[in-house]
């Protein structure tokens, strides 16, 4: 029986995935071994030494003490793509809201009063201070070309905009779903020059925080919209809002407010909704379920943010997972255990990432509690567990 502590209302389309024969699944759990979280920050917490995978029911791991995490040997998963339709209805629903002057608007006919005749002539007489401009032939820049990125280009493809796109690590799956008339660009600060809109689909790391600055917004025409439904900390709000006093951003939609964001009147602020929908929650909450009962039971990693990706199917052996420092002779030392220890290994597969390496090894026979051990004391070894039923 595995345990799974939950730290947010994960949905139950999720939790359902767990079957209640072999899991375990609360929000107050002693000795858990996996965590499914949301958005509940993770960094002051004090993560029991019995975890071995944490999922997030979502794209980004900022709340995630990953790096922490990876130095136990515990897998972090993430559910990326899951929300990207919301995300990316969202985008739409900014460029929209701040092409017509939507938000300002609402604002002003929500401020009318008296008679309807009255507040009639006050629409007739109000409504030409939020022209607005339409959408088709103008250029969108898209920084970063993930899930998400991808599925709003060719969005705004099919508005009859014209599209760059930027992302020095694109995948040639997502590559294949692109449309094939998106622009490519030379860099951030070639696709700003180039874009009435710029939207980010990027994590915030250090090489992105600030990506956005005075500099780099004085490289886009006259007039721009800047959105954000990425990270806050992506654009320098500061240098943002300085732009828009100034008249050189058009407007500035966002889905983190803060004091120097939600009362400018040219600033459209959002409560961090981008993937707030039933289904993006769903989506989220399956994926990462999928992926942390396979892990648990099998090994196998799929989506790991620190982890390599490793599929070793299940051929009626006796499995045994290992993840350890990525140094040289580690599969020697493991493979010398287990020969010491009478066992004939039947399938083995080893990949690894960056600093960390995992080794699934199907055996003849169950591993001794004393080769386990032996495997154990290893210098380098983080992990080593027999994972689920036999395979």
């Amino acid at each position: 029986m595995y345990k799974i502590q939950t730290l947010n209302n994960i949905a139950v389309a999720g939790l359902n995935r767990l079957s209640r024969e072999t899991f375990e699944v609360a929000s107050e759990i002693a000795h858990p071994d996996a965590i499914l979280v949301r958005s509940a920050n993770m960094h002051e917490m004090e993560i029991p030494s019995t975890i071995k995978a944490i999922g997030r029911a979502g794209a980004g791991v900022n709340n995630i003490p990953v790096e922490r995490l990876t130095g136990r040997g515990v897998a972090v998963f993430n559910a990326p793509g899951a929300n990207a339709n919301a995300v990316k209805e969202l985008v739409l629903a900014g460029m929209l809201l701040a092409a017509r002057n939507i938000s300002q608007a609402w604002q002003f006919a929500r401020g009318l009063e008296g008679e309807d005749e009255a507040i009639h002539k006050a629409v007739e007489a109000g409504k030409k201070q939020f022209v607005g401009f339409e959408l088709p032939g103008r250029t969108l820049g898209v920084v970063g070309l993930g899930a998400i990125g991808v599925r709003v280009a060719n969005a705004a493809r099919a508005l009859g905009m014209r599209v760059v796109g930027y992302d020095p690590t694109i995948t040639v799956q997502r590559a294949w779903q692109l449309a094939s008339d998106v622009k490519p660009a030379r860099g951030i600060d070639d696709l700003l020059a180039r874009s009435d809109f710029v939207t980010f689909h990027v994590p915030l790391t250090e090489d992105t925080r600030h990506m956005i600055n005075a500099e780099r917004i004085r490289l886009m025409p006259k007039r721009a919209v800047l959105l954000n439904f990425s990270r806050a900390g992506i654009i320098d709000d500061e240098a943002a809002v300085a732009a828009l006093d100034e008249g050189h951003l058009y407007s500035y939609v966002c889905d983190f407010p803060s004091n120097r964001l939600k009362d400018h009147p040219r600033v459209i602020t959002l409560p961090h909704i981008g993937a707030s929908t039933a289904e993006a929650e769903e989506n989220c909450a399956v994926m990462v379920a999928d992926q942390v009962r396979d892990y648990l039971e099998t090994g196998n990693v799929t989506n790991s943010v620190n982890f390599p990706e490793i599929q070793l199917p299940c051929n009626g052996g006796h499995r045994l997972a290992v993840v350890n420092n990525n140094v040289p002779n580690m599969l020697g030392q493991i493979s010398t255990d287990l020969a010491n220890g009478g066992i004939n290994i039947v399938d083995m597969l080893n990949r690894s990432r960056g600093e960390i390496a995992v080794t699934l090894i199907d055996m003849d026979q169950p591993a001794p509690e004393s080769t386990v051990a032996a495997i154990r004391a290893i210098d380098g070894v983080l992990s080593v567990r027999c994972p689920g039923a036999d395979c």
